[in-house]
């Protein structure tokens, strides 16, 4: 239930106003399952698993919903090779080359005589609006992904101006001077990872850390040579522990036992469950990002 990974974005009050329509409009984008025809398909799906209907879900202020799809496993080497052993069939049984107009036609029925039977891999990517404070959380690290989610609720309402994080601090520079100065903002403390690079050129040096006390001489040894932190580990009020990238991506986000002990130990029902868990996550990740909003200084759009 829980996000592990969040890639953020924000709207403006303007915006969650027109949240109020995913009710009505989801259901004309619903995912279907991809035809035999078809390489891949997308839609949107329950937020609250695979055998539930609803695609949308709401608490507190909160709205959640899920894309998902379904991608035919064809790979380029079997096309291919299926490819040559008929091009190579023509030049022994017919001796002559095979055009390059016909070698498209022939790679173009390959594919149609495939593709009916090809595997098919689904995927599904949760997200939820923070309708108050303006953010758009997407569980996952990948931007390909989290522009997915973007260009679905954008087909579904028309118009959805959500924006990347635009910091007016380089979250580069306050996170190599956090680690350097041993100074965090009240709240955080270190956690065991860290990636440091040599920003002078795309391929300088890296220097990888895990399960390790960052602050070590070690550690400063290698900022003092000129490499700058690029991914942290931190822990929030000993409450959540995640790794914060350059970029504000947040990867493997857990809650420590302080959070854990606090969900119910005897739930009415699994949607009473359900609810609780989002209450508490979605709870916790406010404060953190109203913090991470203070820190980096990540307006909301007007």
């Amino acid at each position: 239930m829980f996000f592990r990974n969040l890639t953020l974005f924000r709207f403006s009050p303007a915006v969650a106003d027109d949240l109020e329509r995913l009710d009505d409009v989801l259901p004309k984008h619903r995912m279907r399952p991809v035809g035999p025809m078809e390489l891949s398909t997308t839609g949107f799906v329950s937020p609250l698993g695979r055998n539930e209907d609803a695609l949308t879900h709401s608490l507190f202020g909160v709205v959640m919903v899920a894309v998902g799809g379904e991608t035919k496993l064809l790979p380029s080497a079997v096309v291919n090779d299926e490819l040559a052993n008929r091009v190579q069939k023509i030049a022994e049984t017919e001796g002559r080359k095979v055009s390059s107009r016909e070698r498209k036609r022939i790679k173009d029925d390959v594919l149609n005589e495939l593709l009916p039977r090809a595997f098919v891999r689904g995927s599904r990517t949760r997200a939820y609006a923070d309708v108050v404070a303006g953010w758009l959380i997407i569980d996952t690290s990948s931007r390909k992904a989290a522009e997915d989610v973007l260009t679905e609720l954008r087909g579904a309402l028309g118009s959805f101006p959500a924006v990347p994080l635009a910091p007016e601090e380089s979250p580069r520079i306050l996170l190599t001077h956090w680690v350097s100065s041993g100074k965090l903002p009240k709240g955080f403390e270190l956690g065991d990872e860290i990636e440091l690079r040599d920003p002078a050129t795309a391929s300088g040096a890296i220097a990888r850390c895990r399960r390790q006390d960052l602050d070590t001489d070690e550690v400063r040894e290698h900022l003092r040579t000129g490499k700058q932190v690029f991914k942290i580990g931190l822990v929030f009020e000993d409450r959540i522990s995640f790794v914060l990238s350059e970029a504000l991506v947040l990867t493997k986000v857990r809650f420590t036992d302080v959070v854990l002990d606090e969900q119910p130990d005897s739930p009415e029902s699994a949607a009473a469950e359900a609810d609780a868990n989002l209450a508490i996550m979605t709870g916790e990740y406010a404060r953190l990002l109203s913090k991470l909003a203070d820190v980096f200084k990540l307006p909301r759009p007007e």
